[in-house]
């Protein structure tokens, strides 16, 4: 997509493979003190108070802290990666932050990473027991997946998809405000996939329902991992076809038509909102 081309975005925009190499199970043996660590007590990623933000730890400095079960991850750059639920608030030396407060602090591939992790681990916190019977499960004998011995669920982790989507009408874009959001903040339209639908149809469902507008020539324009809680975020750009803004009640607190050179406060550059809206004026610039 045009953006990719612009630093800013590439650093946050994953559209190439990366050097992670995702398994399931470890090797028998794991280079514990290359190994790299994402510690969470509950949402909570744990770091050094005195290290960088680099987002993960190293064996030694996980071992001091209480933790349970390990999920493999896989490798990065030749090092096995692994999450793994810790008792480390309050401990002297060790600070908790959520993920939002790494976007665009640290390396791209260990974001989202540290999204994987975090989403592993409340699904294997969420199946220990089967959801159909209240069996005790199993791990998979090949998959990411918990079985259930006694009625054969399978359990996978869990991925949520949902539209963005930027609608444009010559030089102007429709930008809204979320009811939870505070003044003169803006964004662009979301919303979840519902069950039996395309992704297409979710676009223009969500835009009449939240905006009441009608919506034509839709472009898909990238994805996002986006794992609060577990979304995959699928971007478009739609142009307006008719209607006149009317906001869902208790969902959109106002939307309004902007220049593209006139824009309110909207979204940081790590927000695939914003790609979208950077995307759309740059190519109006050019």
């Amino acid at each position: 997509m045009p953006v990719s081309s612009d630093p800013v975005f590439a650093a946050m925009w994953p559209e190439s493979p990366d050097e992670f190499i995702s398994h399931v199970f470890p090797p028998d043996e794991i280079a514990h003190p290359e190994a790299l660590y994402f510690a969470f007590d509950g949402d909570q990623l744990l770091t050094l108070v005195d290290g960088q933000s680099s987002g993960t730890l190293t064996h030694d400095e996980v071992r001091w802290l209480e933790s349970g079960e390990a999920i493999y991850l896989g490798k990065l750059n030749g090092r096995h990666c692994l999450a793994v639920e810790v008792k480390g608030l309050g401990i002297p030396g060790y600070a908790a932050q959520g993920l939002r407060s790494l976007l665009g602090r640290v390396d791209q591939q260990v974001f989202y990473l540290a999204g994987r992790a975090l989403q592993l681990l409340e699904w294997n916190r969420n199946h220990h027991y089967c959801g159909q019977c209240g069996t005790e499960t199993h791990a998979h004998k090949t998959d990411r997946a918990k079985v259930c011995p006694k009625c054969g669920l399978v359990a996978y982790p869990r991925l949520s998809p949902s539209i963005i989507v930027l609608v444009w009408r010559g030089k102007e874009v429709l930008l809204a405000r979320n009811a939870a959001w505070p003044s003169g903040f803006f964004s662009t339209l979301a919303g979840f996939v519902e069950p039996g639908e395309s992704i297409e149809q979710t676009v223009h469902r969500e835009v009449m329902e939240e905006v009441g507008l009608r919506v034509t020539n839709l472009q898909y324009k990238g994805s996002q991992s986006w794992p609060f809680p577990n979304s995959l975020m699928l971007g478009f750009h739609a142009e307006y076809l008719e209607g006149e803004v009317r906001c869902q009640a208790d969902e959109i607190a106002e939307a309004h038509w902007y220049r593209f050179d006139n824009m309110p406060s909207i979204p940081p550059v790590w927000a695939i909102s914003r790609w979208l809206i950077d995307d759309f004026v740059k190519r109006l610039r050019e």
